[in-house]
């Protein structure tokens, strides 16, 4: 009986091993143009669908794993105080003006009828990807900047607008025990002694699987939907001090299982999908369109108005992970759930690009989109004189708060800028003159008066940031020194070229000098 199952297993382990290492490659492909990985995935699934391959019962647990680790980390992560800044409700709120343009849009094109579903799949879409605006905004070092605290601020808000849908529509239905998955945050103080008890990294990665997993199970007992025993799970754990470590690690094995969802999900796009997937993709123009007149009428600038804009101008993974879903309960159709993919990976397509190249674009676009500006000063005023400093400090992190305290004990006269409004918060509270001042806006040296500033000193982490700031201030005519922090040596020609006169590498100088004070001391 061994003999004879085992080819058949090992024809299934060769035949996953194929689709996982076809995906493989094209999420190596998709990563190589700038693209997230995921569209690969369903770029490999639209291959197998168009192949006739009928799917595979290992390929549907996977995928539904990735959606239990990607609800039980959204629970581990939400941060409620993100939503609580008026301009990201006023924004997310007004966003939600496109729900019945989306529905209707959805009802008319067939993919859902429902009311409560349409609300669903039509909040689902609205929602940017959280995931791609985190990555793309920490790899420019914009993630503590002013657009990056409101883009994600309302990605998060746009995030439990979705969950809140998702989870009522979710308990359509339900046996009145179903309801009791809601209580499952209150065991908050056995898990936090469970997780008190985990010491090592393996251990509390084990952990977090298994309480996934257990409301997982909890919620299939109470006859809930599965998916949302492990996202309660998850809030009960939310803002625990180490969940952040555990949801780190989660966050490698979700995206694996995620793998075999992006394939599922991309094995439903099919002909009878394709026009309705290129009417959505048509219809994501409208968010952008909606953001930056809503910031603009806040009275915020044209230039945090566009950057916000372009930032959400995508579909998200949510919408997937919310049309699986909506195809488990019965309320979405295959056709309907590959028309979404199709709409999402076409909005990625076209909107990773442009959000890479959001300054760039605005730098060309800024003369028309400052008319639609509102007269009077704006919650992201920059300054427009040094008061009577002598040296001007860009970027007020560590290194920069370092330099501030330098100067400023040898008794110069400093001003600090930075683009986090909590930094400059931070700094302002101790009596130090730090103001608000992104050193990506070109508007901001252009009114900036240098003319008794002896050096800047530009500390700031993102090299595109550091290159456009120097470059501005020559292009301004400033004559001072400029000194500028090297991450890499290949930083170092760039930076020269851009203008740049000192140029300090904190990591490499750093060891010197700790090496330095060893060596004099044992030497002594």
């Amino acid at each position: 009986m061994c003999a004879s199952l085992f080819p058949e297993k090992l024809d299934k382990a060769v035949l996953m091993a194929g689709v996982f290492l076809l995906a493989y490659f094209a999420g190596v492909l998709a990563v190589r143009l700038g693209l997230p990985a995921f569209l690969g995935y369903l770029g490999v699934g639209i291959l197998l669908g168009l192949r006739g391959f009928p799917g595979d019962n290992l390929l549907d647990s996977f995928a539904d794993l990735g959606v239990y680790f990607l609800l039980f980390t959204v629970g581990l992560g939400l941060r409620w105080e993100r939503l609580l800044r008026r301009e990201v409700l006023g924004t997310g709120a007004f966003q939600l003006l496109l729900l019945p343009v989306f529905a209707l849009l959805l009802y008319f094109l067939g993919l859902a009828q429902a009311p409560l579903a349409l609300l669903v799949l039509a909040v689902a879409l609205i929602n940017p990807s959280t995931v791609l605006l985190a990555r793309l905004l920490q790899e420019k070092g914009e993630l503590s900047a002013l657009h990056g605290q409101i883009a994600l601020g309302v990605s998060v808000f746009l995030d439990v607008a979705s969950l809140a849908l998702l989870i009522l529509l979710g308990f359509q239905g339900v046996e009145p025990t179903g309801f009791l998955v809601l209580l499952l945050p209150l065991l908050r103080p056995l898990l936090v002694r469970l997780f008190a008890l985990a010491r090592g990294a393996e251990l509390k990665l084990l952990l977090g699987v298994t309480l996934a997993l257990s409301g997982v199970e909890i919620a299939r007992f109470l006859g809930a939907p599965e998916a949302l025993g492990a996202f309660f799970v998850g809030l009960g754990l939310s803002r625990h001090p180490g969940m952040g470590e555990v949801a780190e690690r989660l966050w490698a094995l979700r995206e694996f299982f995620l793998l075999a969802f992006f394939v599922k999900v991309g094995m439903a796009v099919g002909p009878d999908g394709v026009y309705a997937g290129l009417a959505l993709l048509l219809a994501v123009a409208l968010k952008p369109l909606f953001l930056f007149f809503s910031l603009v009428y806040q009275g915020f600038r044209a230039r945090i108005a566009f950057l916000v804009a372009v930032s959400l101008a995508t579909y998200s993974e949510f919408a997937l992970v919310a049309a699986g879903v909506l195809l488990s309960m019965g309320y979405l159709s295959p056709q309907g759930v590959g028309a979404v993919a199709l709409a999402v990976g076409g909005s990625f397509l076209l909107g990773a690009p442009v959000l890479q190249r959001a300054h760039r674009l605005y730098d060309r676009w800024k003369p028309h989109l400052r008319r639609l500006e509102r007269p009077g000063l704006h919650p992201d005023e920059e300054p427009h004189g040094a008061l009577g400093a002598r040296w001007l400090v860009v970027g007020m992190g560590r290194t920069g708060a370092a330099a501030y305290r330098f100067l400023t004990e040898r008794g110069e006269a400093v001003l600090g800028l930075d683009s986090d409004p909590s930094k400059v918060a931070y700094h302002a509270a101790k009596g130090w003159r730090v103001l608000y001042g992104d050193a990506e806006d070109p508007a901001l040296w252009e009114s900036l008066d240098l003319s008794g500033i002896k050096g800047v000193i530009l500390a700031l982490p993102d090299l595109e940031a550091r290159l456009r700031a120097t470059r501005a201030l020559r292009q301004k005519g400033y004559q001072g020194v400029v000194g500028a922090v090297s991450y890499a040596v290949e930083e170092d020609e760039l930076l020269r070229e851009a203008g740049v006169d000192i140029i300090f590498h904190p990591l490499l100088e750093a060891g010197e000098r700790l090496a330095e004070r060893v060596w004099e001391r044992g030497s002594a």
